[in-house]
């Protein structure tokens, strides 16, 4: 494994608010669904002066390798599984219910910046965009999609899961493209983008690639289904009074958490600890930019 691999650059994100408002009790069984480097994980662990078990769990193997640097052992369970999974992950483990759950949604910043799997416009990187370091040959990946993919069936994502405007432009050029070249990198990628959107678009407050890269991103991962599939899960193997956080980036995922949150306190089986949806401080967003467009949300089941 690479130097480049081990680094963590990634900094956890609501870390204060998440686990001060899961309101953390000696003895709990807490469930991160999103490990990543762990930095929500070690904070549970210091408010309930270590007098907790902590089930770890996340995709990348890089990011649990991460997180064994910063966990003790003792009590700490790390699996390399998606969170849609954590019943299936309890199960193995023989735990069935469990006090609290941490849900930090969408992309690291050690997956954007060290991963090399093309989740970030800025270097160039093959088209890979899959959670996993290693995907399968029959993994889908975000190469596959653009250039074998329909031109509509493109347009719809990059629509539908990126909310980008020029969506219809975007897949007309890359299936263009496509028929003289494969695209193979995140730089092509990038380009062909470029060439299909106004000028004034590009002189935006984010990059005119954005919104693709993440369409691309969550239909690779299914990132929806899998979000829904988890707090379906996780709900369900909460003990009563346990609670739940879930840290969402943008629009489809928080419109998700909040619908699912509201169907339960209408069912009169949870509370809604956030009346309205935590968001980063002032101060936080100028040390770590990423937090801007971060929602946190809290349930309690009853």
């Amino acid at each position: 494994m690479s130097q480049l691999a081990t680094m963590s650059v990634h900094k956890s994100v609501l870390l204060k608010e998440s686990i001060d408002g899961l309101n953390i009790q000696p003895g709990d069984i807490y469930l991160d669904g999103t490990l990543g480097s762990a930095g929500h994980a070690k904070y549970a662990l210091e408010k309930a002066n270590g007098n907790i078990t902590v089930v770890g769990l996340d995709r990348d193997i890089d990011a649990l390798d991460r997180s064994k640097k910063n966990l003790p052992s003792e009590r700490v369970f790390l699996k390399q599984s998606s969170y849609g999974e954590m019943d299936k992950v309890l199960d193995e483990l023989g735990i069935g219910k469990v006090n609290r759950i941490m849900l930090d949604l969408g992309l690291s910043s050690d997956q954007f910046e060290t991963s090399g799997r093309g989740f970030t416009f800025k270097n160039d990187e093959p088209l890979l965009m899959t959670f996993s370091k290693n995907p399968d040959v029959d993994d889908l990946t975000s190469g596959y999609i653009v250039n074998n993919w329909s031109e509509s069936s493109i347009a719809d994502i990059i629509f539908g899961y990126g909310e980008e405007r020029y969506a219809r432009k975007i897949s007309k050029s890359i299936v263009i493209y496509r028929q003289k070249k494969k695209i193979e990198t995140t730089g092509e990628l990038v380009e062909i983008i470029n060439q299909s959107v106004p000028g004034m678009y590009k002189r935006g407050r984010i990059h005119p690639a954005t919104r693709t890269f993440q369409a691309l991103r969550i239909a690779v991962n299914d990132e929806l289904n899998t979000l829904k599939e988890g707090l379906a899960n996780g709900f369900d193997r909460l003990e009563k009074g346990g609670r739940m956080a879930v840290i969402s980036f943008h629009s489809l995922e928080d419109r998700i958490v909040k619908h699912f949150n509201i169907e339960k306190k209408e069912a009169g089986m949870a509370n809604i600890i956030t009346k309205k949806p935590i968001e980063a401080s002032e101060e936080e967003i100028q040390n770590n930019p990423r937090s801007r467009s971060a929602k946190l949300r809290i349930i309690e089941k009853i």
